[in-house]
């Protein structure tokens, strides 16, 4: 029964401790965009993005272009 005494306001103390972690998180922004990083990844930037829409720019790759695509 003593260790009670002890445990309680101990997780009590741990509770506030990461209530206010998650505040300051929020606080910062961590959870502004939470789904940039999955959007992110799929965006390839390799090849520059033409502005007029001229497919002349793209360089052709042996091996991944295809025949009838010249």
């Amino acid at each position: 029964m003593e260790v009670i005494y002890t445990l309680i306001p101990g997780m009590i103390f741990f509770g506030l401790l990461f209530v206010g972690v998650l505040i300051w998180a929020i606080k910062r922004g961590q959870y502004e965009d939470m789904e940039g990083d999955g959007n992110r990844i799929l965006m390839d930037e390799d090849e520059p993005e033409n502005q007029d829409g001229d497919p002349s720019h793209r360089k052709k790759r042996p091996g991944l272009n295809y025949p009838d695509a010249d």
